[in-house]
């Protein structure tokens, strides 16, 4: 007997950042590839689940790069996400890269905050990806290959909680105060 369950809520939106966005930011991280990135900017496709039964959003990669064990590299994905109140956006590494390569995020999980949208990078999400193989493997990301995933998970606060600032700005901004 297969289990059937309700669908599942739909509370988020994945689009584009601005090319403007998308071009300083990944001509920042890829100098090398700034001829490139009008084009490249073009091709970026919107995180997808695989299956019906997918909990996971694949991100893919805007361009092919190859990490040595030990090697970093910073992602930025063109990719933003509006979500509802109460959600937030959780990143993995795909299993399977994991598992092959030790392909991690720096940040073993990385949180996406529904009031990031709105911050002043258009709530460009990043991954920053180390190759952490002890087996000596290179690992190869062609470009729109399925490199992490996002799960969105609704959160909830405390009964004490009086916040009212809003975010304006990327990474550790929330801390700064």
């Amino acid at each position: 007997m297969r289990l059937e369950y309700p669908a599942a809520p739909r509370i988020a939106k994945f689009s584009k950042v601005s090319r403007e966005r998308f071009e300083a930011d990944f001509s920042e991280a890829f100098p090398n590839e700034a001829g490139n990135v009008s084009e490249i900017y073009e091709s970026l496709k919107l995180p997808a689940r695989a299956t019906k039964g997918s909990a996971g959003y694949d991100f893919f990669m805007p361009v092919t790069v190859t990490l040595a064990p030990g090697e970093t590299v910073k992602i930025p994905t063109g990719i933003r996400a509006e979500m509802a109140a109460c959600y937030v956006l959780m990143l993995f590494p795909r299993s399977g890269l994991g598992f092959k390569y030790r392909l991690q995020l720096n940040n073993t999980v990385g949180i996406i905050d529904s009031d990031y949208f709105y911050s002043d990078n258009e709530g460009h999400i990043f991954a920053k990806l180390t190759n952490d193989s002890n087996e000596g493997k290179s690992v190869t990301l062609e470009v729109g290959t399925g490199f992490m995933q996002g799960i969105f998970l609704p959160y909830g606060v405390t009964t004490e909680d009086a916040v009212s600032e809003t975010r304006n700005g990327g990474f550790g901004s929330t801390t700064k105060r």
